[in-house]
Parts: C-alpha cells; sequence; structure tokens
C-alpha cells in the first residue's frame, strides 16, 4: 500500500505549485503556502497550473505561514520543501526554528532554491538533522497572474544528506529514498546523490551564467547562451565559479562546466527566475548568485573579472530604478 506524505509546500510560487501539484495529483497531502493577492486568487477561485506534461484546475489547501503556524503543529507532516527566493532564508530560517521549538518529531526541510548557502543558514536555527540538500533543475515556473502558474521543463529534483553523505547516515538515507520514490511515483524525477552540496555549485554556475546576464539584456536562456558574443561570456561566467568552488571544497573541473554549458544551450527557452523578479520590481538574487561568486573569490584571492563585471553593472541598473522610483 503507498504511503500518504504529509508535505508542505513553503513559497507557492511557479516552481512550489509545479512540485505541489504532481504530488497532490498522485494522493499525498499537500499544503501551499503563499501570501498576498496570490493567497486571495487562490483561495476565492482555485490553482491554476499549466505544464506541457500537467495540467490543473482546482481548489487546494493553501495559507499563510502565520496561519499554517495556528493551525498545524510541525509534527503533523514528512517533510517542508522550501521553494521561496533566497533572499527569504534568513527569516524563514528564524520563523521555522521558533515553531520547531514545540516538537520533537524530526519533520525535515529539503530546500530547493538557487544558491549554496540555505541550508547553512537552516542550520543555525534548526537541528542540523532535520536539513536536508536540494536543487530544482531542468525547470521553470512563474506566477502569470495571481492564482495562474506556468511551468516548463522536465522539472527534476536532486536530494542528498547536507552536506554530503557519510557512511553513518544510513538511517537519513533511508529517509530520502522513501521520499524519492513518492516523487519518482508522482512523475517528478528524483536523484539521490552523495555529494548534494557539489550539485548545488554545479547549478549555480548554470544561475551565475544565465540569470544576472538575462536581467542586464531582456533575454531568455537559449539566446543567451546561443548568442554568438553572449554565449561567450555565459561560459567564462560559469568557469569562474568553478574556480572559486574549490574555496568551498568543491572541485568543478572543465568538463563539469561544458557539461552544464551544453545542458542551457540544449534546454528550452525560459526567461529566468531574476529577470522574472527585475519585471516585477521584486528583490533580486544578487547576493546568492553573483555575490557569493565575488565573496568566495575574495576569500581565495581568485580573479572573477566578469561576474565582478556583471555584479556592477547589475548593481547599477538596480540603483538606477531605486532613484527614479
Amino acid at each position: 500500500m503507498k504511503q500518504k506524505l504529509r508535505v508542505i509546500i513553503l513559497g507557492a510560487g511557479g516552481i512550489g505549485c509545479y512540485y505541489g501539484v504532481r504530488l497532490l495529483s498522485n494522493g499525498h497531502d499537500v499544503t501551499f503556502i503563499a501570501r498576498g493577492e496570490h493567497l486571495d486568487a487562490i483561495n476565492k477561485n482555485g490553482l491554476r497550473l499549466t505544464h506541457p506534461t500537467c495540467n490543473f484546475s482546482g481548489s487546494i489547501t493553501a495559507m499563510n505561514f502565520e496561519q499554517l503556524k495556528r493551525k498545524e503543529k510541525p509534527e503533523n507532516f514528512d517533510f517542508i520543501f522550501l521553494t521561496t527566493k533566497a533572499t527569504s532564508t534568513q527569516n524563514i530560517a528564524s520563523e521555522l526554528g521558533r515553531w520547531f521549538k514545540e516538537t520533537q518529531q524530526s519533520v525535515a526541510v529539503i530546500s530547493l532554491q538557487n544558491g549554496v548557502e540555505n541550508e547553512q543558514i537552516l542550520c543555525e536555527h534548526m537541528d542540523k538533522t532535520r536539513v536536508f540538500g536540494g536543487l530544482a533543475i531542468k525547470i521553470g515556473g512563474h506566477i502569470t497572474e495571481p492564482g495562474i502558474v506556468e511551468a516548463k521543463g522536465v522539472a527534476e529534483i536532486k536530494m542528498g544528506v547536507w552536506p554530503n553523505e557519510r557512511e553513518s547516515d544510513t538511517q537519513y538515507r533511508a529517509r530520502l529514498e522513501n521520499w524519492s520514490k513518492a516523487m519518482n511515483e508522482a512523475q517528478i524525477p528524483t536523484e539521490i546523490v552523495k555529494d548534494i552540496h557539489h550539485e548545488q555549485w554545479a547549478k549555480l554556475a548554470i544561475n551565475n551564467g544565465v540569470n544576472p546576464l538575462s536581467v542586464l539584456t531582456g533575454l531568455d536562456t537559449k539566446t543567451l547562451s546561443h548568442d554568438p558574443l553572449l554565449g561567450t561570456i555565459v561560459h567564462h561566467l560559469m568557469q569562474e565559479t568553478a574556480l572559486v568552488a574549490g574555496v568551498d571544497g568543491v572541485n568543478l573541473t572543465d568538463e563539469d562546466v561544458n557539461q552544464m554549458y551544453e545542458v542551457i544551450q540544449n534546454f528550452e527557452a525560459i526567461k529566468t527566475s531574476m529577470l522574472v523578479d527585475w519585471e516585477k520590481a521584486q528583490k533580486l538574487e544578487i547576493d546568492a548568485i553573483p555575490g557569493v561568486i565575488i565573496n568566495r573569490a575574495d576569500k581565495g584571492n581568485i580573479e572573477v573579472p566578469y561576474t565582478q563585471t556583471i555584479y556592477a553593472l547589475l548593481q547599477q541598473k538596480i540603483s538606477e530604478r531605486n532613484h527614479s522610483s
């Protein structure tokens, strides 16, 4: 008999809603945490999600974070998918830490956010045995209007013991295998990896290659990576990410970079999350993406001229918008 999981999607935007709908459609109990007009629209008209292989329209269990804490106890859930922007991680980790103090049960948190520092922040506010590493790849998802979400891509997930698997982590591996089985059954291609931090740095290389540059140009990932000049810049930005990954003890090779560059070139054209945030006048994840590269470069005395240039141009663009508003 299939086990029914109780899952929280903390950050019911494009990506969170897609994974939540997949699990919900396969019989699992999913609570979506949203806010503002998006939450109001969902509660009034239901959620509508479009994807090439998954369409959904109907009512869901949705509430804001404060309502969740009032109505539910942490032990009522198996795990939380954290799918908010990395800019929110510090505040959310603090709130979760206070909520978790009410229970000894090991409800887990799996971050699917951009960046390589989210799990570290979570561990500062809660028992590290609750924190599992994760990332979402080959997916693009956005709220097109309140209550309506559009997603693209095969939407894979990689998960692992944080920061990497050790021989003594058999109990954590068993939990991951249980969740992975449920997600694969829900048509979410999910893989358990032994070194999740390495995988996160690999994704950061792609994000650093296309996200900030997309804001400066207004172009999608396919156009960027196939342009003779801009594509070269994307590749250099990815190479700089690989250079500084070593400061975190992660070895990204030239072959890794070339494979990731091929992935972004062959992936369908999507508008990056950073470009969507820019168009919606929302805070950008510049500290979680190029900011991390520059931080590690400073620590390791490594030159990253492409990333520094893109970062400076992006900061100037943000400053101009702030002064004009």
